[in-house]
Parts: structure tokens; sequence; C-alpha cells
């Protein structure tokens, strides 16, 4: 008996602990299989920084090109619904204003109906002014007529022998008698006439108050269609309200949508290299996240960018090669005494790249000599020897400037050094760098801000552009006609093939 009791007791303990387990692994299941990702929370920025800094670089770059596709993927279900939108919003504009048409129709029928209504009005008072005068008439025919009938009636009781006493002669009694019959029939025929015109005007009036009737009945009718249309007019106006709201909560989530978009984007080009020249919807991109940060046009960043290397594509065709004097090569191995001014930019340069100053990509000297006279530098051309050494075109002329400019936006060292803390600032990175698209740019940007293109004025902006490149209207012109460019890009989404050559 007592076994009994010890082998129920494990029976049910291992069923229990069965059907625990059952159930631990059957909800662990469930959550495994219905578990996804919530990108929404994921991808906000702030989860974003806070998971890259505890994964690795790859990992990083992962999760804001997934980041990237799914707010690229939320930015076209809005534009979706903003197509949809924008339709419901024609509708309802083509119905408002068919709805107008119709009650401005109506208003135009009604006021013509009323107008004959008037009119109908005055005929009928005019008929009815008719009317009193035939009545008159009737009377006064009817009084002559009476007249005469008494004339011939006392005639009539006269005897023969009277009338004969009474005439001079006897022809004239027949004359008289002839005359009154005369008389009466004649007043028998306009009285007649009279109230054949009477009972003609009677009609006519009731005709006419038959159609005012009718006339004023379709007013009714017309205003009570006015007042239905006006109705729906205003219904389909709250409807159109609606949609509109709806318009610009849909173009301000897509807004925001990719203005997140465009900083996850910027991140990735800081991730991937910084030999990696942006696409030019990119480079648009990154442009329009640094001018919101930094007050200059865009378009102008980017022409700037364009005319120093062509949008990130030519970061210098040179490389130093003398840790003391700056000298370098060219790209294909020449040798070029004047690359980088030794004592200000080269100091900063090597403590930048360290050893790998040799590989470092730089702006080439441009050949050019010069010479001061009365204050003013006067300009000509020169060339480099096979050893490396400048000829200047013209004897008295000496070499002038240097190359060395470094990235997208072309800073010389120095220049980069002073806004190393500001890049710091607004982007974020602890390590600006030149090279890097995001740093370039944003440099670029707040030395054009300093130079006076915050106004974005088109002086101001050419201004700017000319100390940019130490005061040169050339250079100015050029980028301004560059920025013309973009800017009808950007608006249009188009761009004519001459600046399409001008710009890549």
């Amino acid at each position: 008996m007592f076994m009994k009791k010890i082998r129920r007791f494990f029976s049910f303990t291992l069923v229990c602990v069965l059907a625990g387990l059952l159930i631990f692994f059957g909800k662990n299941f469930v959550l495994a299989e219905g578990e996804s990702e919530n990108l929404e929370v994921i991808c906000v920025l702030e989860e974003i920084d806070e998971s890259c800094n505890l994964i690795s670089h790859e990992e990083c770059q992962a999760l804001l090109e997934k980041c990237k596709d799914y707010y690229e993927q939320e930015s076209a279900a809005i534009e979706e619904d903003i197509t949809e939108t924008k339709t419901k919003e024609r509708s309802y504009s083509n119905q408002v204003y068919l709805l107008r048409r119709k009650i401005s129709q109506l208003n135009n029928e009604i006021y013509e109906s009323n107008l004959i209504i008037k009119d109908i009005g005055i005929q009928v008072e005019d008929t009815e002014v008719s009317i009193e005068k035939t009545s008159s008439k009737i009377e006064e025919t009817k009084k002559s007529l009476v007249e005469v009938l008494r004339v011939i009636y006392q005639e009539d009781q006269e005897s023969l022998l009277e009338i004969l006493l009474s005439e001079e002669k006897f022809s004239d009694f027949f004359n008289d008698l002839m005359s009154l019959e005369a008389l009466s029939n004649q007043n028998k025929k306009l009285l007649q006439e009279i109230k054949t015109l009477k009972t003609y005007l009677g009609e006519q009036k009731e005709d006419l108050n038959i159609e005012r009737l009718d006339l004023e009945k379709v007013v009714k009718v017309q205003t009570f269609q006015q007042e239905q249309s006006s109705v729906l007019k205003q219904d389909q106006e709250y409807l159109l309200r609606l949609t509109q709201a709806e318009y610009q909560e849909h173009l301000e989530e897509k807004e925001k949508i990719e203005a997140v978009a465009t900083e996850i984007r910027a991140r990735l080009f800081s991730l991937a290299g910084d030999t990696k020249a942006p696409t030019f919807g990119e480079a648009i991109s990154v442009a329009n996240l640094v001018t919101s940060q930094i007050s200059v046009r865009t378009a102008f960043l980017l022409a700037i960018i364009s005319q120093e290397s062509a949008m990130g594509r030519n970061v210098g065709q040179c490389y130093v090669t003398n840790k003391v004097t700056g000298a370098g090569i060219y790209k294909d191995g020449s040798p070029l005494s004047r690359l980088m001014q030794s004592k200000q930019d080269l100091p900063i340069f090597l403590s930048m790249v360290g050893d790998a100053f040799s590989q470092i990509p730089v702006s080439c000297w441009i050949p050019q000599c010069a010479v001061r006279w009365n204050g003013t530098l006067y300009f000509c051309g020169a060339s480099v020897n096979s050893v490396g050494d400048i000829i200047c075109a013209k004897s008295g002329y000496v070499p002038f400037g240097f190359g060395g400019a470094m990235g997208p936006a072309q800073f010389i060292p120095r220049t980069w050094s002073l806004y190393v803390d500001k890049v710091k600032a607004y982007t974020g990175n602890n390590s600006p760098d030149p090279w890097n698209i995001r740093d370039a740019f944003t440099a670029s940007a707040l030395l054009l801000f300093d130079k006076g293109a915050s106004s974005q004025a088109y002086w101001d902006e050419y201004n700017a552009a000319s100390r940019y490149y130490g005061g040169s209207n050339s250079y100015a012109r050029q980028v301004m006609g560059r920025a013309e460019c973009i800017q009808s890009f950007i608006d249009n989404g188009v761009m004519s093939s001459d600046c399409q050559d001008l710009i890549f």
C-alpha cells in the first residue's frame, strides 16, 4: 500500500515537471516564432547611437543599412498616402468648383425668373387698368344705347298723326327713324366689341397670373436647389479642409522621416571610409543635413564642393614625400619641389596622418609665379622641370602659393585646424577627418558662413566664394554658375546636359 502511494507521488511529480517544461519551452518557442524586430523603436537615432556604442563597426553599419531601408520604405508608403490624399483633394476641389458653378447658375436663373415675374406683374397691372377702362367704356356705351332706346321707345309711343304734325316734312320722320335705328345698331356692335375686348383682357390677366404662379413655383424649386447645393458645397469644403490637413500631416511626417534617413545615410558615409566619394543624391542628402544645422544654402555648398573636388571624386593628385621641405610627387611619379608649405601646414598634416603621409592624396601646386610691384601682385605662368624645380615664365618672378589641400572641401591643414573643434561640435565625431564626407561638408559650410554666405543673397554668396579661394572673382563666377544648376535640380528634379557637364 505504501509503495503504491510512493509510485503515485512520483508519477504526479513527474507529470507536473513535464507539464512545467512543456509550458516553459512552449512559451519560449511561441516568443521565438512570433518575435520580430520593432524597427520603429530600434531605428530612433538615440537608440542607434546607444546600440552602436555596444556593437562592432560592421554591426553598426549593418544596423544603419537596415534602418536606412526601413525609413526609405516608410517614406515610400507615405508618398503613396500623399498621392492618394492629393487625388482626394483634387476630387473635392472639383466638386466644390462644380457646386459653386451650379449655385451661381441657380442664382442667375432665380434672378432672371424674378425679373420675369416682376414684368408679368407689371403686365397684369396694365391689363387691369385696360379692363377698368374697357369696363368704363362699356358703361358709357350702355348709357348711350339706353338713351337711344328711350328715344326710339318715345317715338314708338307717338301716333302717326302726331308724328306728321310734329315734322315739317314727312321725309324727316323717316330720316330720324332710320338714324336712330342705325345708331342703335352701331352701339350694339360697339358694345359687343367692347365686351369681347373685356373678355379677352380678363383671359389674358388670368393667363398672366397663372404664368406668374408657375414661375413663382419654379423660383421656389430653384431656391431649394440653391440651398441644398450650398449645404453640399459646405460639406465638400469641410472634407476638402480635412483632406488638406491630412495632406499637410503626411508631408510633415515625410519630412521628419526623410530627415532621419538623411542623418542615417550621412552616418553610413562616415562608416564607409575616407576614400568613398558620394553619389550626387548622397551628396545632396549630406548637404541638406549640414545646412539644416548651419545657415548656408544647400546648392551653394554643393557648388563649392563641386568646384573644389568634383563632389569628392578628385581630392588630390599629388603626394607629400619629404617630411622636412614639403616636397612631393605627382600621381604619375614626377617630382614636385613645391607642394605643401613646410612651416605652417606640413607639421599639422603630419600630426594628422602620421607615417601614412606619403599615401594620402592632396592637391597639387598650381604652376604660377608672381612679382609684387607697388603693393600689387602680378602673375605669370610656370613649369616644373624633370627634377621638380620651378621655372617661371618671366624673369624676376618667383613661385607663388602651395598645394596640399585635403579632402572634398580642399582645406589646407592650417585652415582645417581652425575648424576642428567646431566640426566636432556639429557632427559629434570626436576625431574629425577632412576626408570624411560629413566632416568636410560641415567644415566647408562653417567657413562659408564665416565668410558671409549665411544671408543666402547672391552677392553675399559670390563674395564668400571669392574669399574661399583667396579673393578670386573667376572662381566665384564658376561657383555661382554651378549653384544655379544644382538649385534647378533641387527645385525641379532635372538637370540640363550643360549643367551635367559642368557639375560632373
